[in-house]
């Protein structure tokens, strides 16, 4: 494939990545876009319920399918290397963007915080996850992260290099600040609809899922990465370090160490 359309496929790619960050945050908020997550409901609550519930296990299923070594390696027979991970970060934006189009809203409030320090507090609460989010990537590699630097890489005829294992400052916090990040976005709003509800659930099991399958295969990437687990806490400071994985899995992650030795 051509350098120059590859490295244009992968600004593409990243351009719309960031229509989708941009959008997310009207969406999630409610202000700004044509349609938020919260916009009247327009049929019957159990219909928008399966429907929601779809658009949420697409986007999981594609997600963490995509993000496993295996997937990743059939997709690099049919794709280079080179824009493997801008593939990964358009899928993930395209597959956003239908929720966002398709998200049907159930209707009805949970709670609302009407004292005006609570809401100021919570509104502030959005704003700074939506700040770590971004922060957090650009602290360990935005660009790599989302596919930049391996195509600006293959457009200067570089060879592909992984990106060294480091724990920057947040990361010697918790293990994971970018969920952190997500969670404070998910939960934070003064105003909790049982649509809300719903996303703020279902995501936040996501994202303990995921982080368990992003760990093991950090476990065969990084043997050192199994030492940090030891050290640092999982989202919260403070709470229990490790979660157990079983040592099956653990033991097949070091035989794929060694195995690449």
């Amino acid at each position: 494939m051509n350098r120059i359309f590859t490295f244009l496929y992968g600004a593409a790619s990243y351009i719309v990545f960031l229509a989708t960050f941009l959008y997310a945050i009207g969406f999630i908020g409610n202000f700004g876009v044509p349609k938020s997550m919260d916009t009247p409901a327009s049929g019957p609550w159990q219909t928008a319920l399966w429907i929601d519930l779809g658009l949420l296990s697409l986007f999981a299923v594609q997600h963490s399918v995509m993000a496993r070594p295996a997937f990743k390696r059939v997709l690099t027979k049919v794709v280079p290397v080179a824009i493997e991970r801008s593939t990964y970060v358009l899928a993930s934006s395209l597959a956003l963007l239908f929720l966002f189009w398709q998200w049907q809203p159930l209707g009805g409030t949970v709670w609302e915080v009407q004292d005006d320090l609570g809401r100021v507090l919570l509104f502030g609460g959005y704003a700074f996850g939506w700040t770590l989010v971004l922060f957090a990537t650009f602290i360990i590699n935005h660009f790599d992260l989302f596919g930049l630097r391996q195509v600006w890489r293959h457009l200067l005829k570089q060879p592909q290099a992984n990106v060294e294992f480091r724990t920057p400052f947040l990361y010697r916090i918790v293990r994971h600040p970018l969920y952190v990040g997500w969670l404070c976005v998910f939960w934070s709003t003064p105003v909790m609809t049982a649509t809300h509800l719903l996303f703020a659930l279902v995501t936040t099991a996501y994202i303990l899922l995921a982080i368990q399958l992003e760990e093991r295969d950090l476990m065969a990437v990084h043997p050192e990465y199994a030492e940090y687990r030891k050290q640092v806490p999982m989202i919260v400071p403070g709470l229990p370090r490790q979660i157990e994985i079983p040592q099956p899995v653990v033991a097949a992650a070091e035989m794929r160490v060694k195995a690449a030795r």
